[in-house]
């Protein structure tokens, strides 16, 4: 293998600078400045650049929409695309990312964000060893979508004509360099409203019904019905989760309102109905177990809102073929596998773009211990040129 094009320290510090940038779900106003600041420092001009509306069409107080690249390309051949969300999760805030050996880690309590800040490092690296070489490469898009991480937002929301309508893509959200994301899980969320009646809980608990308890007797018997966590029933495999829970006023007040919401996954469409179904008659249930004096019950409305569905690529669709050829090309074996997770590449497949999701180096997501291994990033940015380079024959 020729020596290669990706420079240690343009491409470390590209990841330390985006690391250090604030920019939570629906925050990501920085994020968009800081990157757009290094693509044009990379030789991108500005009129390649641009971001959409997603924000004002997903309204609920984003700050901002997708970013997105249109390279033109040096050959006539056609647009691939290059992914990575901008967002972190709520545990990132502040994040100071510090160098301890091979890792870039978190200082302090916090998680580092390399989900999926290394993803976006990686992609400037590529533009910037791109253009600053005048390597040979087709037209290009790169996108940076906005609120993944609390459902696949930015993707869902994006339209195919802003992209320059490519014809495959290559989104980086992965941890291990090697390994080729072709499936993933379909998910759903749900919101359980739990309604019942509020009394003194020292003089008349007995008139009240409480919320609470509706809550607690819905998870106990999911819970017992093997449907909490990771979730197998023969073949079958999904799992769920309880994400919030809001509810109550004071100590001594019968609890007569709850919310709480959370999410169920699988890659088989019939089971994750019947997860679901799961969810629903418990909590249903459990509202008609819970009664005061009077004999009056709790009532639950149940809702369901589809996240993103399930998808499994060929080995064969030409995206794959081209990832792991470029995996080879630096010298590892490629690992084509599927995710019990959700990921844009999910939103991408269903538009009809076919979309693998390659690894970055980033490890432990959504923990204070996420760090991203130094070596497999720099080998993640070799494989992106290889990619590039690979789409102009």
């Amino acid at each position: 293998m020729k020596s290669s094009l990706v420079k240690k320290d343009m491409a470390l510090n590209h990841l330390l600078d985006l690391l250090a940038v604030e920019g939570l779900t629906g925050q990501e106003s920085n994020v968009v400045a800081a990157i757009t600041k290094k693509l044009i420092s990379a030789g991108c001009k500005t009129a390649w650049i641009k971001t959409d509306d997603a924000h004002k069409r997903l309204g609920d107080g984003f700050e901002i929409g997708n970013l997105i690249v249109q390279m033109p390309g040096t050959i006539k051949a056609p647009r691939i695309m290059f992914s990575a969300h901008m967002d972190t999760v709520p545990l990132c805030k502040g994040a100071e990312p510090v160098i301890k050996g091979n890792r870039v880690l978190a200082k302090g309590k916090t998680g580092l964000g390399g989900d999926d800040r290394s993803g976006c490092a990686a992609i400037v690296t590529l533009a910037e060893i791109l253009l600053k070489n005048k390597i040979p490469h087709p037209p290009i898009t790169l996108l940076f979508p906005i609120a993944e991480e609390n459902g696949l937002h930015g993707s869902r929301m994006v339209r195919f004509k802003d992209l320059g309508n490519p014809v495959m893509g290559f989104n980086l959200d992965g941890q291990h360099p090697n390994e080729i994301v072709i499936g993933a899980m379909s998910a759903v969320r749900w919101t359980a409203e739990l309604k019942g009646i509020s009394t003194h809980a020292g003089l008349e608990p007995h008139k009240g019904i409480s919320a609470g308890l509706i809550a607690s007797k819905a998870i106990a018997a999911i819970a017992e019905k093997g449907y909490f966590g990771r979730i197998v029933k023969g073949h079958r495999i999904g799992t769920s989760n309880l994400g919030s829970m809001k509810g109550g006023e004071a100590s001594n007040q019968v609890m007569d309102n709850a919310v709480m919401t959370g999410e169920c996954r699988s890659h088989n469409p019939t089971f994750l109905k019947q997860i679901v179904k799961v969810y629903k008659t418990s909590f249903e249930q459990a509202a008609k177990s819970v009664a005061n004096d009077k004999g009056k019950c709790g009532k639950v409305k149940f809702t369901v809102i589809s996240d993103y569905n399930a998808f499994r690529l060929k080995k064969s669709e030409p995206c794959v073929k081209m990832a792991c050829k470029a995996v080879e090309a630096v010298g590892l074996k490629p690992n084509p596998l599927v995710m019990d997770a959700g990921l844009d590449a999910n939103n991408f497949n269903e538009k009809g773009l076919p979309t693998v999701t390659l690894g970055t180096g980033s490890h432990k997501f959504h923990q204070v211990e996420e760090y991203v291994n130094i070596k497999e990033y720099l080998t993640a940015c070799d494989v992106l040129l290889k990619i590039a380079e690979l789409a102009t024959a």
